[in-house]
This record gives structure tokens, C-alpha cells and sequence, in this order.
């Protein structure tokens, strides 16, 4: 407690709450990532579209050789 009243008076209040909500928001920001990567190899399944090349649009996106 000690050390957050430390932190609240040197960086100031809003400083040390976005700083708190990034690391409480970052597990749910990878999961999200992970769903967003799953829907596309489903969607990507379902158009016959393969799935190196849906692997390639997720890593490069707009650099992939397969994106149009």
C-alpha cells in the first residue's frame, strides 16, 4: 500500500491508473487475439481457402502474397 501511495504521489493519479488497467486489460487483449486467429482459420476452412495462406494474411497482412 505503501508503494502505491509512493507511485499516486510521484506519477499522479491518472499516470498509475492506465498503468493498472494495462495490466489487468492485457491477459483479455491476448485472448481476444487468440479468438480473432481461430475465427479466421474456421472462416478460412469454410471459404476453402488454405490454411498456409490464411496463416501468412494473419502473420504479414497487408505484405502477404495471398492478401487481395
Amino acid at each position: 500500500m505503501e508503494e502505491f501511495l509512493f507511485a499516486v504521489s510521484n506519477f499522479g493519479f491518472p499516470i498509475v491508473v492506465a498503468t493498472y488497467l494495462l495490466i489487468r486489460i492485457e491477459p483479455t487483449l491476448k485472448n481476444l487475439q487468440k479468438s480473432i486467429a481461430l475465427l479466421t482459420f474456421v472462416i478460412a476452412k469454410q471459404s476453402e481457402i488454405d490454411i498456409r495462406q490464411a496463416q501468412q494474411i494473419i502473420e504479414f497482412g497487408k505484405e502477404s502474397e495471398y492478401y487481395k
